[in-house]
């Protein structure tokens, strides 16, 4: 795996990913940025996010539900002195389909958690992760 950042200008960034893909990355005014771009932790935790979502439907998928949406909400808390890691995070599912089994999704979510996410993993070592589930019965 392989990434290239190349500078913009200020504290502006473009960041490459091997398979091609870009993202502006950028900070705040108050840190000499123009707000262009998502800031670099925000980009790991939606990396996170991304990751787990990822499992989830795969797994759910292999099990033949029914999933019509499924929406990670993230949220964090860092540490107050540098290095300003990750301390807490907490990950919720919002999962939608026809008549989705709780016990598969918590399954799937577990699985990701805890064998297949590489970056809740990786994260998790600076970090208390909590996660959570909802199901939502897909109107027709």
């Amino acid at each position: 795996m392989q990434a290239r950042i190349k500078w913009v200008d200020g504290v502006s960034f473009v960041a490459t990913s091997g398979s091609g893909h870009s993202v502006v990355i950028d900070g705040p005014p108050d840190h000499g940025g123009r707000d262009l771009g998502v800031r670099p932790m925000e980009l790991m935790l939606m990396g996170l996010g991304g990751c787990t979502a990822f499992d989830v439907m795969h797994i759910l998928r292999k099990a033949r539900q029914s999933v019509t949406d499924c929406v990670v909400d993230l949220r964090a808390e860092r540490a107050q002195s540098e290095p300003k890691v990750f301390t807490k995070i907490h990950v919720h599912f919002v999962v939608t389909g026809r008549g989705l089994s709780e016990k598969h999704v918590s399954r799937a979510v577990s699985l990701s958690a805890d064998k297949y996410c590489s970056a809740s993993v990786m994260l998790g070592k600076t970090a208390d992760i909590t996660h959570d589930f909802e199901i939502v019965e897909a109107t027709a």
